[in-house]
């Protein structure tokens, strides 16, 4: 069993050497990230340009390039033994909600199930987790879950881990996405040079966040699984888009 690592925070985030050092006890690991902190690349893929891969010091695979550069290259090419199953993280921070849009950590493992493997995305619901080793934990169980019975084909789990030690886990909750308010104002500032500049804006709070979603599952102490799907199709509203399109006046 060969494992592909990755994530978004970058080659030398703490999180990474963790989760890798977890599983390279379970299975054969490579790992294949970012060369410095992509969060937020979402889906993106470089092909504008060439990617350089350099193999560092660690032993880790470095790239100049996204999150989702990094899986693709592994799977297509660039590695003699095509991995398994792809495990991206452990992320610092949460991605719940809303965030599953834009996240790297998530990017990398939507990638490997678009090439055709089970794939798992690993996140700390803090922004400098003090219990990375609850998350390899968390990872570890999972892995051992997935030998036992495989995922369906169409599936990525999005696992988001309360930063608390082992003993205080409450368990696992299979869980929705739930949704945030609109985001808070970019912030205007200025450079240098006093030309306008601005910030993105912190995340909206909490708005659908009932039992059963994500951010009631890791308020309450238990590990957040959501299970993802690729299919981006409303398939509810089909026949009412097209009832729409066929009222559209003649021109």
């Amino acid at each position: 069993m060969h494992i592909l690592i990755s994530n978004d925070d970058g080659y030398l985030a703490p999180g990474l050497s963790v989760l890798a050092e977890t599983l390279s006890s379970l299975a054969d690991i490579t790992v294949v990230a970012p060369d410095r902190n992509r969060s937020a690349a979402s889906n993106s893929l470089t092909l504008q340009m060439p990617l350089r891969v350099q193999k560092m010091q660690n032993g880790f695979f470095s790239v100049d390039g996204t999150p989702t550069d990094c899986v693709h290259l592994a799977i297509t090419g660039m590695l003699e033994d095509e991995p398994d199953i792809v495990f991206s993280g452990i992320n610092n921070g949460e991605n719940m909600g809303d965030d599953v849009l834009y996240s790297g950590t998530v990017a990398a493992a939507t990638e490997g199930r678009f090439l055709g493997l089970p794939s798992i995305a690993m996140s700390m619901t803090a922004s400098q987790p003090k219990h990375y080793e609850t998350g390899a934990y968390v990872a570890a169980r999972l892995f051992n879950q997935l030998m036992a019975s495989s995922l369906p084909s169409d599936t990525i789990l999005n696992v988001n881990v309360p930063d608390l030690p082992v003993s205080e886990l409450k368990g696992f909750k299979a869980t929705r996405l739930g949704q945030r308010h609109r985001s808070e104002p970019v912030i205007e500032a200025r450079d240098p040079r006093n030309q306008t500049i601005y910030w993105v804006g912190p995340p909206g709070a909490h708005q659908d966040a009932g039992e059963g979603t994500d951010f009631h599952a890791i308020e309450n102490g238990y590990v957040s699984i959501t299970p993802l799907q690729i299919d981006l199709t409303n398939h509810k509203r089909l026949d009412g888009l097209s009832d729409w399109i066929n009222g559209m006046p003649n021109e």
